[in-house]
């Protein structure tokens, strides 16, 4: 089992950068490929990045591709996302995901594990 904390949310102007965090327990997480996902008041959550379980292969959304980063550090149980040039539709609350049965899983059902989510909020 796997438990996820998310961290490095909070208020930042359009155009600006924000790095989440996410420190998993356990001493398995490279068996574990990882995710972000987001959730905007009043919408579903959606599919923002995944990496697999080595880091050598990520994937994106189409909405945050080129701007947004995905990266993970197996020796310190912890997967990253860089956010540059925010934009206010970006606001949602970021979750991040462990799936061990799909190499790069790009859509919920696919993930085992979620973390509580970190609020991120862009102002004009």
């Amino acid at each position: 089992q796997v438990q996820l904390v998310e961290s490095g949310g909070g208020l930042v102007q359009a155009g600006g950068s924000l790095r989440l965090s996410c420190a998993a327990s356990g001493r398995t997480f490279s068996s574990y490929a990882m995710g972000w996902f987001r959730q905007a008041p009043g919408k579903e959550r959606e599919f923002v990045a995944a990496v697999s379980r080595s880091g050598a292969s990520t994937y994106y959304a189409d909405s945050v591709k080129g701007r947004f980063t995905i990266a993970r550090d197996n020796a310190k149980n912890t997967v990253y996302l860089q956010m540059n040039g925010l934009k206010p539709e970006d606001t949602a609350v970021y979750y991040c995901a462990a799936s061990s049965r799909v190499p790069l899983p790009i859509t919920s059902l696919q993930y085992d594990y979620w973390g509580q989510g970190t609020q991120v909020t862009v102002s004009t």
